[in-house]
């Protein structure tokens, strides 16, 4: 499924204004909303990457796995 939302901000990725959410800096962020809905993810940063869970859509990860929930 293609994201929808920003995944910094949770705004629409069609709508303007991202130019803040596309630097360097947030491209080692972990994602805060969820791509799918914009729902805010629990999100887990360790010393080795981070993990990220929307309660709809699973948990996806700095390793690139997805899991389904």
């Amino acid at each position: 499924m293609n994201p929808v939302h920003c995944v910094h901000c949770g705004g629409l990725l069609s709508a303007s204004g991202h130019e803040k959410c596309r630097n360097p800096r947030t491209a080692l962020e972990p994602p805060r909303y969820c791509p799918q809905c914009a729902r805010r993810m629990v999100v887990q940063v360790t010393p080795t990457g981070w993990t990220a869970r929307c309660s709809r859509h699973g948990e996806t990860s700095s390793s690139g796995a997805v899991t389904t929930g």
